[in-house]
């Protein structure tokens, strides 16, 4: 009786398919890897017998590209369940895509979706890794922009690996695929992608993840990946269905993104991970949570910790139309040329008060504006144990300039003349008639330019101004906080933080301020070291209602 559960238990391997081998060297195979010869109909022909076989024997198969260049023409290649790509390494096998033969081909190198082919849950992908390659798409060109230009662009698979890829100058996403179980990515590359993306589009990121075909629960991790210079996010996350329920199961963990428009995004999931992430150079914000996705669903019960989000252009974190909750916990945000922390409304999506946000433990130094900025009504939000000191760094004056003094180029402005703070207009739009740029860092004569948009040499949309042509810098903010309440603020627990400025040039003018506009119903607002900013420790333009204020050190007599 043992020995027939034990024969049971074990499941029994059928011979590999006649005609379909379970190891393919390509070379054998019908591709080349010459970099002339088209290599999409033999690579199609061959996905499709090996898929054919995994079909018939439950047997998974491996194509193997040797170290050459392989042109993938005019056509994407639909593939199969149980079909694994693998090369010798980003830099000796590289997938060569373009469209010069059928402009209106998008030409991915792999795709399966719903809309395409009728993937679902029961037409799923399962069992394939693509690892050790490299996908260049530069040489996809469209007279419109097409979402499916990706790398790769595959929908519902299971037990999916995405390892060691280098994926660059996609005209869409460079991985974007959706509805991922059980599946990770891994040490995956990618630079430059969303190049058609007019930054607004869909699509248009390094790695886009959309989500919810599933249900509720989807397993993903994404791990120690580079994003750089992509169109829209370096990383995201997006709900695919206004309908449906955000789902869970997400990690991104250990990844670097930089000069995208956002960096790492979620938009739609419930309880995202995001941990020991790099978030620096980015053209708008470090980490978003909103509703600018497909679905105008904004993440919720998410968690932040322990990622450096540094040098962005706008906000390092910030969190619009969501209900919450979230947490953001033992960060480094800094050197952001507006505000560290910002909750705003962008108009759209979920208009109710976000709740149950919790910021703790973050280091905030060196932000434009406000480190703290509350701009979307709140309650039972949680502030506590952050060091927030030296923000307000956007402090020059207003300025403006024209005549021998003033030259251009692609990325700078200098005016002989000028004698500007260091960095004081970071964060500031340059105005140049009806031009303008963003000023992401200055020196005492000369502006130096963010990029018009992510992978772009030049910073105007346009030509460069002539020399000598007149510009406008607006002035600074009047006031800008450690900590800014301009929302109804309700229930809220401020408690521990120690804000100030240690400059001997203060430019954090408040440790807290409630504006006209803001509100403090029934807080507790305790223990906090408000002392040592440029004007005061609290300034309370709205007096709050009730709650508990107490024991909070300030340079007068207020407590």
């Amino acid at each position: 009786m043992a020995n027939e559960l034990i024969l049971n238990s074990v499941r029994v391997r059928r011979p590999a398919a006649a005609g379909a081998p379970l190891y393919c060297d390509a070379l054998e195979y019908g591709l080349t890897g010459d970099g002339s010869t088209n290599d999409q109909p033999a690579l199609a022909a061959l996905v499709d017998r090996l898929g054919a076989g995994y079909a018939s024997d439950g047997r998974a198969r491996v194509i193997y590209c040797p170290p050459g260049i392989y042109s993938i023409r005019d056509a994407g290649t639909v593939w199969r369940s149980g079909v694994s790509l693998i090369g010798a390494g980003p830099a000796a096998t590289r997938f060569m895509l373009s469209n010069e033969g059928n402009r209106a081909d998008p030409t991915p190198l792999a795709f399966w979706t719903a809309v395409q082919h009728g993937a679902d849950r029961d037409r799923h992908i399962a069992d394939c890794t693509f690892a050790d390659f490299q996908i260049d798409g530069s040489g996809v060109a469209m007279a419109e922009y097409n979402y499916l230009a990706k790398g790769l662009g595959l929908q519902y698979v299971v037990r999916g690996v995405f390892r060691n890829l280098y994926i660059h100058h996609t005209a869409a996403t460079g991985l974007g695929c959706d509805f991922l179980q059980d599946t990770l990515i891994d040490g995956v590359v990618v630079v430059g992608c969303g190049r058609l993306d007019n930054g607004e589009q869909i699509g248009g990121a390094g790695i886009g993840i959309g989500i919810g075909g599933w249900g509720t629960t989807e397993r993903l991790t994404i791990a120690n990946c580079t994003a750089l210079a992509n169109g829209t996010n370096g990383i995201f996350l997006e709900l695919q269905k206004d309908y449906w329920e955000p789902p869970r199961g997400y990690r991104i963990v250990g990844c670097h993104s930089q000069g995208n428009r956002f960096g790492i995004s979620d938009w739609g999931a419930d309880g995202l991970i995001v941990s020991a992430c790099t978030m620096t150079g980015n053209l708008e914000t470090g980490f978003d949570v909103s509703a600018q996705g497909t679905a105008g669903i904004a993440g919720r019960g998410g968690l932040l910790t322990d990622c450096v989000i540094d040098a962005n252009l706008r906000d390092g974190v910030s969190i619009g139309n969501s209900p919450g909750p979230y947490t953001v916990r033992g960060n480094r945000i800094s050197g952001n040329g507006q505000h560290g922390y910002h909750a705003y409304d962008l108009g759209r999506g979920y208009q109710g008060t976000i709740r149950d946000v919790v910021i703790e433990s973050n280091e905030f130094w060196g932000n434009g504006l406000d480190a703290v900025r509350i701009d979307h009504q709140m309650s039972d939000a949680v502030l506590l144990n952050n060091r927030i000191r030296n923000n307000g760094r956007q402090y020059a004056r207003g300025a403006g300039g024209a005549g021998d003094a003033v030259r251009y180029d692609e990325r700078t402005l200098v005016d002989r003349s000028a004698d500007w703070p260091h960095d004081g207009h970071r964060g500031k739009v340059l105005r140049v008639g009806r031009a303008v740029a963003m000023v992401a860092a200055n020196s005492g004569d000369e502006l130096m330019l963010a990029p018009v948009r992510p992978d772009a040499f030049s910073a105007w949309s346009g030509d460069v101004p002539p020399p000598g042509c007149g510009y406008e810098l607006a002035p600074a903010p009047e006031r800008r906080a450690g900590v800014t309440i301009n929302a109804p603020f309700d229930s809220a627990t401020i408690r521990g933080n120690r804000v100030w400025d240690n400059h001997d040039n203060q430019t954090q003018t408040h440790g807290l301020w409630i504006t006209e506009r803001g509100s403090c119903v029934d807080c507790r607002v305790e223990d906090n070291d408000l002392a040592g900013n440029a004007e005061e420790g609290m300034r309370l333009d709205t007096p709050p209602v009730g709650g508990r204020w107490r024991d909070n050190h300030v340079d007068s007599d207020w407590s």
